[in-house]
């Protein structure tokens, strides 16, 4: 029988952890386990303040998605100008300046050819678009191409495409009979001082080539995260070996897609890290820095020859994939104002100082016993911690997590993988401040356990 809860709760700040814990559920945690969370109740720049008034080091950009820095006054204008004139229309049959000037404006940045643009709502999605454009692509051509491509590792999101892509990223078991089937390719993770990089690269590659002679003629696309792995531990791979996949793939003429939700809007030192891989894909997804954090939004932006070929008389060769929100123009007010800020602020003049900052700290620290596999592009440092138990699930993960918390510095270790991913406005100060975090943990570690 059903009960029906008669009383009404009433929000009070005050009982703002009890009211989380009774009605919320947190992503990426295990709530029996988990410790309290922390209430955040302002944010400005780098630095997040929580209820209690203690202030919180932002060092992974709220989940990669802050570019500039929190409550950014530009984007917030931005906004709150747009929302007074256009909040929401349907996108099926309309347009708005909002939109317009969004997709003008990236296809002006992105590599030439890339100016297509789809929009979606996150990044997941932005590769489902991918995934399934590239699918209907080669329908559309009278081609039955339904085998796709992905690197062993990858990890592209939550929905069934995008988990079935990263189905080795370890995410996924319980939805296993779910996912379509996606084969895996070698990611030839490198690091600094790393001296196997090529012997790896050679072999990811041979495996590459066996795979096309095989099934060339019916894999329709390939996806990868380029250079960077993020939810795998920000593994990073080569430029050049990035470069000759594409090329086996040009010549094989499978479609390459690269799911830059984490790399793109200067992670990696550019502005895209298709720039620094010298290499243009046929479809990207972008999303998480694209409004500068502000607000959910991404895009798949493909090649002129990808859209031609959903042109026609009937229906059933258009692409019939929508969402509510899609080109929200609130979300596209605020991406304008944050791809304009890039230039405003020198943004990657402010990267490459972060990147000096990184080398200089992290090959201090490398020194460390227990630290593994130091490696480093653009905004993003990293490092391994020896753990008995390595892996997403380690345990030195939230040990270091909470060290950090206590300490106001918000790191989120993927494991035994520490990382800094930080907002560009921070400080060489602020950036100091957190390596000395760092190494005061490293001297706190637990023993390693069997």
């Amino acid at each position: 029988m059903l009960t029906v809860r008669t009383e009404r709760v009433v929000p009070v700040m005050g009982d703002l952890i009890g009211l989380d814990q009774r009605h919320v559920w947190h992503p990426f945690t295990q709530a029996q386990t988990a410790p309290v969370v922390t209430p955040i109740v302002s944010a400005r720049g780098a630095t997040l303040y929580g209820q209690d008034g203690t202030a919180y080091l932002d060092l992974i950009s709220s989940w990669w998605v802050i570019t500039h820095g929190h409550a950014h006054p530009r984007i917030a204008h931005a906004i709150a100008q747009q929302a007074q004139t256009l909040e929401q229309v349907v996108f099926a049959g309309f347009t708005h300046p909002p939109a317009v000037r969004l997709a003008t404006a990236l296809a002006e940045k992105l590599p030439a050819g890339l100016d297509r643009l789809f929009f979606s709502d996150n990044g997941s999605t932005s590769v489902e678009v991918a995934l399934k454009m590239a699918r209907q692509y080669w329908h559309n051509k009278g081609e039955n191409r339904d085998r796709f491509l992905a690197c062993k590792g990858g990890y592209h999101g939550d929905t069934v495409g995008a988990m079935s892509a990263g189905r080795s990223s370890g995410f996924f078991e319980p939805f296993r009979p779910m996912l379509f089937p996606v084969d895996l390719l070698s990611f030839p993770a490198t690091w600094e001082g790393d001296t196997e990089v090529e012997a790896r690269e050679r072999a990811a590659l041979q495996s590459l080539d066996d795979y096309l002679e095989r099934y060339g003629n019916v894999c329709a696309a390939f996806l990868m995260e380029p250079l960077v792995q993020g939810a795998a531990g920000m593994r990073m791979c080569r430029p050049v070996y990035v470069q000759q996949v594409a090329a086996r793939l040009k010549s094989a003429g499978i479609l390459l897609i690269f799911d830059e939700v984490m790399t793109g809007f200067g992670r990696t030192g550019t502005l895209f890290a298709c720039e620094k891989a010298e290499t243009t894909p046929d479809i990207i997804c972008l999303s998480k820095g694209l409004t500068g954090g502000f607000l959910p939004m991404s895009v798949t932006v493909c090649r002129e020859e990808i859209y031609e070929a959903f042109l026609g008389e009937n229906f059933d060769r258009a692409f019939a994939h929508g969402h509510s929100f899609t080109a929200n123009p609130l979300g596209c007010a605020a991406a304008v104002a944050s791809l304009a800020l890039f230039k405003e602020e020198k943004s990657l003049e402010r990267i490459a100082a972060i990147e000096a900052i990184h080398r200089q700290r992290l090959l201090a620290v490398a020194e460390h016993a227990r630290v593994e596999r130091p490696r480093l592009m653009g905004s993003i440092a990293a490092l391994d911690i020896q753990a008995a138990d390595a892996g997403y699930a380690s345990r030195i993960g939230l040990f270091l997590r909470q060290f950090f918390l206590e300490r106001g510095l918000l790191l989120r270790p993927l494991g035994n993988t520490l990382y800094l991913l930080p907002p560009y406005c921070i400080t060489a100060a602020e950036l100091h401040q957190a390596w000395d975090g760092v190494e005061a943990a490293l001297k706190q570690l637990p023993p390693v356990t069997a």
